[in-house]
């Protein structure tokens, strides 16, 4: 009995030191941690804050095009020769009808000489015979003979003429000149190119839009391009053609403007960045686009407000103000550079943190270091 006794006492000594452990361990240890964090002071980050503002935006439709010459052409030749002469020079200015090149045209020279004076035998052969009708000694198919050879050789001289006149290659209309493809004395046939021909001013972008935008656009509208090669130049013009059709693949519509180019910096085939100003302008709130925390979730924003210092945080943030952040949902809109409209979410005149968002927790304390902002590249990278 009393071994049994000692046994139960044991027992239950050990029952109660491990119930006391667990409830020190899941219940007095937790609320301890909690009460030393709440005593201890928060760490205090830095973070770089802007101020929304109020701005005026006209409302535009984005969009990518290609530039495309008012008129562009491959010079190519009629019929086939000998480049007996080059007339210009690689990327030359020329105006309409200035020669370009000359094929040999030495054998249609020599027979032009033989079709003329075939002609004029003939123009003889025809007078004679009128002379004779006109005294009744020819019947009158030999006048008619007579007529028919003259016009054959007229025929035939103006025939070898036209050969002459094409293998003399003059420029359609006025423009730019590209590079040669040629030499002299090189055989060219029938449609090879010789120069490429462009009229650069002024000169078309084409784009296309989604057709859900077709009533907004109209024709003379202002529209601005921007091009990679001069950062930070704005090229206005206006539209100038819009496609009659939408087309059903891509269910976009055509749209071709007109830009003045009179210092001719736009060439065919360069990339082009389309803005369609449509509509009056409108006061809109802007951020920063590094504001923006964008996630499935929604996008957000972390608004600053002033906040008393605690216990400790002085010594931490020295002087600085320091700031209580709230994150608040908004609703990102048009985007310009390096800003964004917000819809809404956000007011006017609230400090909103630009960057350093990613070390943020609720009800984290922070302060605005002037320094903390990423400098931007130059020049900045596009989209």
């Amino acid at each position: 009995m009393k071994r049994a006794f000692l046994f139960l006492i044991v027992l239950l000594l050990f029952v109660g030191l491990a119930g006391g452990l667990g409830y020190f361990q899941f219940f007095v240890k937790p609320d301890m941690i909690k009460g030393f964090i709440a005593q201890a002071p928060q760490p205090v980050n830095a973070v770089a804050a802007a101020r929304a503002e109020s701005a005026n935006w006209t409302p535009r439709l984005p969009a990518i095009g290609t530039f495309r010459a008012l008129q562009g052409v491959e010079v190519a030749p009629q019929v086939g020769g000998i480049v007996r002469e080059i007339k210009f020079e690689s990327s030359e200015d020329v105006g309409k009808g200035a020669p370009l090149v000359q094929i040999d045209d030495s054998t249609e020279q020599a027979d032009l000489k033989s079709n003329d004076a075939a002609l004029r035998n003939a123009e003889v052969s025809l007078q004679r015979q009128r002379q004779l009708i006109a005294g009744g000694n020819t019947p009158q198919a030999n006048l008619d003979a007579a007529w028919a050879t003259r016009d054959q050789a007229a025929a035939a001289s103006e025939h070898t003429r036209a050969i002459i006149a094409q293998k003399a290659i003059a420029a359609p209309f006025a423009g730019r000149l590209g590079i040669r493809r040629i030499d002299v004395g090189q055989y060219v046939s029938p449609g090879t190119m010789l120069v490429t021909l462009q009229q650069l001013d002024p000169i078309y972008v084409d784009f296309s839009l989604p057709e859900q935008t077709i009533a907004e656009l109209k024709h003379g509208q202002t529209l601005e391009t921007t091009v990679d090669a001069y950062p930070g130049t704005i090229f206005k013009g206006t539209i100038k053609f819009v496609e009659a059709r939408v087309n059903a693949d891509t269910r976009n519509v055509m749209i071709r403007g007109e830009i003045a180019n009179p210092q001719k910096k736009l060439l065919p085939g360069m990339f082009a960045n389309v803005n369609i100003l449509a509509g009056t302008p409108k006061e809109v709130v802007t951020l920063p686009r590094t504001s923006i925390s964008y996630s499935l979730y929604g996008d957000s924003v972390y608004v600053l407000t002033p906040a008393p210092q605690q216990a400790g945080e002085a010594q931490a943030a020295g002087s600085d103000q320091l700031y209580t952040i709230e994150r608040r949902f908004v609703r990102p809109g048009d985007t310009r550079e390096d800003k964004v409209a917000i819809t809404e979410g956000v007011k006017p005149g609230e400090l909103v943190v630009s960057e350093g968002q990613i070390k943020l927790q609720p009800n984290a304390r922070v302060r605005v270091d002037p320094n903390a902002g990423l400098k931007p590249l130059s020049p900045r990278p596009r989209e």
